[in-house]
């Protein structure tokens, strides 16, 4: 097995009277896609934003590379190469595909003037190597499908050429098709090194591009199990606490319950 490129040690965090994370453990490495599952209140939000940097634990260590970091802020974790990109996506509806992808970023000309050719050369170049084909890259965020307006912004990240990319609920919302897409996607980050980890209350999802399942209940790690090699009715177990439950235990019966992030 790889070394990790990012590995979490004994991470708690409290908010007050609430202790939302208790001695956690994760690792991600290269070219490994880890879904991180759990029900309401499992602490899922409350570990991406521990790695992200908006909230820093308060206990526990974090290694990058095989050596101890400090992420007390997110500047720390994009500085290290760890890309978040949350729900809302965080895009302009009234700005183009070149523009969203280099916003906060944009190259110019020696005469401090925007550069539009080379961003739109390196924007169809980074879409071409993502094998995404959108037509038009001057036409309005507002008018891409939600499926395309995921993979936008998941090419905004790959701008910083991170080596661990965190994914909110990539497919919530999006069609058939759509998901698709996003998950083709997902599979060629995970194939071209990077680490993944893949927030998702969807099991198909899930089973389809996740190598590992790290599920948290109530704050704790409450397993960490090889997709392929595990049966959907035992993650679902560990999500739930069924495997806890010495009704459920003597019956054979394993209660299924939605998963979605808090």
């Amino acid at each position: 097995m790889s070394t990790p490129v990012l590995e979490l040690s004994g991470i708690s965090k409290r908010f007050g009277a609430v202790q939302a994370l208790s001695e956690v453990d994760l690792r991600v490495s290269p070219g490994e896609v880890v879904a991180l599952l759990g029900d309401n209140g499992a602490g899922k939000s409350t570990l991406v934003k521990v790695i992200a940097g908006v909230n820093p634990a308060d206990s526990g260590e974090i290694l990058w590379e095989d050596r101890p970091v400090t992420i007390a802020k997110p500047g720390d974790a994009q500085r290290l190469g760890i890309a978040t990109i949350y729900q809302d996506l965080a895009l302009c509806d009234n700005l183009d595909i070149v523009a969203n992808l280099f916003l906060g970023s944009e190259h110019t000309t020696a005469s401090g003037a925007l550069d539009e050719v080379e961003m739109e050369r390196r924007a169809r170049e980074l879409l071409d190597s993502l094998s995404v084909r959108i037509p038009s890259l001057r036409v309005p965020v507002a008018s891409l499908s939600g499926g395309q307006r995921q993979i936008i912004a998941i090419a905004r990240s790959l701008l910083g050429d991170p080596k661990v990319v965190m994914l909110d609920e990539p497919t919530a919302a999006l069609g058939v098709a759509q998901t698709a897409q996003v998950l083709d996607l997902i599979e060629r980050l995970r194939d071209s090194g990077l680490g993944v980890i893949l927030i998702s209350h969807n099991m198909a999802d899930v089973r389809a591009v996740a190598d590992r399942a790290m599920v948290l209940r109530l704050g704790r790690n409450a397993g960490d199990f090889q997709v392929e090699d595990t049966s959907y009715e035992e993650i679902v177990a560990a999500i739930t606490g069924a495997a806890d439950n010495p009704v459920a235990r003597r019956s054979g019966r394993v209660p299924v319950a939605g998963t979605e992030d808090a």
